[in-house]
């Protein structure tokens, strides 16, 4: 066999056969004593809504299940885990129930097993199976809440039953007994649990679980979670489990938009309260769950695995991977959203963060952000959007990258997104290289994917986020042992493609290719050649999405009378002789047409007339012109403005200021839709309310403590706001900038309130903000030169909710505006009797 073959098919065999759990609580293969350190996903195909849903669609489960697999072994991914949803396999007394639901689950760990990727199951979900729709489970789950679970004779005795008949369960493909299968490594007892105290009863009932798995003959480790109910860890603690789990939404869940802003503060450590305790130290960790909610950018997961490693986690499974069925709308949990596919970016920093699972060794310590922003091989950039991993057989990024390979004579495996001295590629899609020998190589190139809505906002199945298309683009290759003039050879079925390469130049359409260097025989390569848990020819995409012409654009909150004005939008959906027009017109002035240049796939962009920028307001269309037939943006309109039957009112409009106009940062009456407005302490909450002149206010309140509840201390309440986005249009005016004003009122004297705004880099600058009590609105002026280096809020919060509250960076450089991005404003705690306090935010502007 070819040596890269058989050095490809080494590298991709994990140790097999059990773990167990060392006397240092070190999870390790029971074969070679080696460290266990496995990183992937959780995926719900066989349950729940994405059943369901596939099941409308007309998709067969198992085709969905064959494709899914196929991606995640492209991703690098070696670990799988799932609640398994027990409300749709058992009756209402714990038997086991043997329907369609667990042979596809069956089918799943048959297909996971085939791609070398390992398995723990968490028998019990507490879930009933309904979101986002409603619930139609009828096992245990669906009478016994969370709380009488642990506490009802019942239901105690139906988990026994049923953990007993799932442990004991034959796969009907591996026949294996799940208790035996050599791939499911552990058992973690049951999905958060809900607890309170005393603590006997807890540690009671994860004794008997335990048992009850025990009993059967299982000696595969058994874990159970600890961080859902923190206030009780001690329970879990002298439970007599292995394991203890963890999750992590290190900037919360379901904010309803996507989160804007730089995050890596938030996942730059991930401390555990008791992690000093012996009986801790004594147990293996695990992370069933985490994610960065409501946030595309591909830079979360890397920092996310190094973070976990440094806590010493040995597993971590994101949830929850997309089904490639459903993810054109995001529609299984509208908060998460990771596919390779349609989100090919952040999919690739997936592929990174299991290389720094797997790299970093358990327990190593780096510094804080960002001076850990370099690691090893690794490179992560928030300012670049840039996740990458540059070692001497593998280079993988997820944006453009001047980076060159470390070792390019060395280099066997290549991944990404956009371009770098290795491959220049005119589509977005993702695309892969793997050297199958010298001069040879396999390409697969994904199809083009458009961000057309945001996907974080209430889904519907027939709300399309993410538009496929595709397209034949160009690309460029410079690795040494293919040359210039290397061959291209399509593999996947269907794919009939031959060129000769120009100056390392072809045109590829989405598919899998053979590359050969010139006069090399690829006739050992045939689609049904094994390389790393794949066959060659293997390729899934989506099919196009049949939208016609798409258009994405947010107008700029301002621009400044007399400065130049480019405005760029997103538009999919053109063949190669469309057009693209801007229509702009001066509000009841002059009306031009201005033609739009494609300065990258689906991005057009084109300059206003100068003639048009004096002070007023400019509205705008954008108009797609495909041979006689017109299409108008806002609204995808037949016809044009300019036509005298267009009688549509829709339109894009940006004001333009005079110089010195004040810049909105925030406005409660507008903004409702981007911000971020949390109560953080347990008597706090946020509302809207109409302010004295009939606008509207944001308001953040504090009632009196409860009973039994002890004070509050730190922040209460906040505001956060990102506004990077509205400085572009201003740029010559931002060192006119001198003061921030906020225009507010609180309810009682003496509330201690304080503004912050944060850089692109995540260094804050704060000011106290000085209210009196009153029902009117005042105005109030912060210098920006008062603004002084602090520590800024973390919020939203993570969960669970014992992560840092603050992150302070360590700079004293004074607050550049023009990197400022984030303004905060943050309400402390205070001692509140009789009504609700309350603090009324109507805007916040630079003058």
């Amino acid at each position: 066999m070819n040596p890269w073959l058989v050095a490809a098919q080494k590298s991709a065999t994990a140790p097999g056969g059990d773990v167990f759990v060392d006397k240092a609580g070190v999870l390790r293969w029971q074969k070679n004593k080696q460290e266990v350190a496995l990183f992937g996903v959780n995926y719900t195909t066989p349950f729940a809504y994405a059943y369901r849903a596939h099941q409308r669609l007309g998709v067969s489960h198992e085709q969905a299940i064959r494709q899914d697999v196929y991606h995640l072994s492209r991703l690098g991914v070696d670990a799988f885990r799932v609640h398994v949803w027990d409300v749709e396999i058992t009756d209402t007394v714990g038997n086991l129930l043997e329907n369609e639901h667990l042979r596809l689950l069956d089918f799943l760990v048959n297909e996971l097993k085939a791609r070398g990727i390992k398995i723990i199951l968490t028998p019990i979900a507490y879930w009933n199976n309904g979101y986002p729709e409603n619930d139609s489970g009828t096992g245990f789950s669906s009478i016994y809440s969370k709380g009488a679970a642990y506490t009802n004779p019942r239901a105690i005795a139906a988990q026994e039953r049923y953990l007993t008949q799932f442990l004991n369960h034959r796969n009907a493909y591996t026949k294996n007994l799940n208790r035996e299968d050599p791939d499911i490594l552990a058992f973690e007892v049951c999905n958060e649990p809900k607890y309170g105290k005393p603590e006997a009863p807890i540690t009671s009932f994860a004794n008997r679980m335990a048992g009850a798995i025990r009993a059967t003959g299982c000696r595969k480790p058994v874990f159970y979670n600890v961080s859902e109910n923190p206030d009780v860890y001690e329970a879990i603690l002298n439970a007599k489990v292995d394991g203890l789990t963890f999750q992590w939404y290190p900037q919360g869940l379901v904010a309803g938009h996507t989160l804007r802003g730089n995050f890596l503060p938030y996942v730059d450590q991930y401390p555990i309260p008791f992690s000093g305790d012996a009986r801790f130290k004594s147990k293996a960790k695990m992370v069933y769950e985490f994610e960065s909610a409501d946030i595309l950018q591909p830079i979360m997961y890397p920092f996310m695995a190094r973070s976990f490693r440094t806590a010493g986690f040995q597993w971590a499974t994101q949830f929850a991977y997309d089904p490639l069925a459903l993810a054109h709308a995001n529609t299984e949990y509208q908060t998460h959203y990771l596919n390779l596919a349609y989100t090919p970016a952040k999919a690739l920093s997936m592929l990174i963060a299991g290389k720094v699972f797997r790299t970093v060794g358990r327990g190593q310590q780096f510094g804080r952000y960002p001076q850990d922003s370099v690691f090893s091989d690794f490179h992560i950039s928030y300012r670049q959007q840039l996740s990458e991993l540059n070692a001497p057989t593998e280079f993988y990024y997820t944006a453009n990258t001047a980076t060159a390979p470390q070792q390019p004579a060395k280099l066997a495996h290549l991944a990404g997104v956009g371009s770098s001295k290795v491959v220049r590629y005119g589509g977005t899609g993702a695309y892969f290289l793997d050297k199958l020998a010298s001069g040879v190589w396999r390409l697969e190139v994904m199809p083009d994917v458009v961000a057309i809505r945001d996907p974080f906002e209430k889904a519907s199945p027939e709300k399309v986020v993410t538009q496929i298309l595709w397209n034949e683009q160009p690309l460029q290759v410079a690795l040494g042992d293919l040359g210039s003039s290397f061959s291209l050879r399509g593999l996947n079925e269907g794919n009939a493609a031959q060129a000769t390469a120009t100056n390392g130049n072809v045109r590829v359409r989405p598919g899998v290719y053979l590359l050969a260097a010139s006069g090399k025989s690829t006739s050992a390569f045939t689609a049904q050649t094994t390389f790393n848990h794949i066959k060659l020819g293997e390729f899934v995409a989506p099919a196009p999405t049949a939208l016609g012409p798409q258009a994405r654009h947010t107008p700029p909150v301002q621009t400044t009378a007399g400065q130049p004005l480019s405005l760029t939008a997103t538009i999919t959906g053109l063949a190669a002789a469309d057009s693209v027009f801007l229509v702009a017109q001066h509000y009841y002035g002059r009306t031009r047409t201005v033609h739009m240049r494609a300065t990258a796939y689906a991005t057009y962009a084109a300059r206003v007339p100068d003639e048009l920028l004096y002070a007023g307001e400019l509205r705008y269309w954008l108009v797609v012109q495909q041979g006689s037939k017109a299409t108008t943006f806002p609204g995808a309109f037949a016809g044009q403005p300019r036509d005298w039957d267009f009688a549509h009112a829709e339109h894009f409009a940006v004001p333009i200021v005079l110089a010195n106009s004040p810049l909105p940062l925030f406005r409660a009456d507008r903004d409702q839709e981007r911000i971020e407005a949390r109560g953080l302490a347990p008597n706090a909450w946020t509302d809207y309310v109409p302010a004295p002149d009939g606008t509207l206010a944001l308001r953040l309140v504090q009632g009196p403590a409860r009973a039994g509840q002890p004070a509050a201390t730190g922040p209460a309440a906040s505001l956060r706001a990102f506004f990077g986005d509205r400085l572009v249009g201003r740029p010559e005016d931002l060192g006119r900038f001198t003061q921030v004003v906020i225009r507010a009122r609180c309810s009682q004297p003496d509330a201690k309130i304080t503004l912050q705004l944060t850089t692109k880099d995540a260094v804050s600058y704060a000011a106290p903000v000085a209210l009196t009590a009153g029902a009117a609105m005042q105005e109030v002026v912060v210098p920006l030169n008062a603004l002084r280096a602090a520590p800024g809020l973390l919020v939203p919060r993570p969960y669970p909710g014992f992560g840092p509250l603050s992150y302070q960076a360590a700079t004293t450089s004074p607050l550049k505006l023009a990197d400022a991005e984030v303004l905060q404003l943050v309400w402390d705690a205070a001692s509140v009797a009789g009504s609700p306090a309350s603090v009324d935010v109507e805007s916040v502007e630079l003058r």
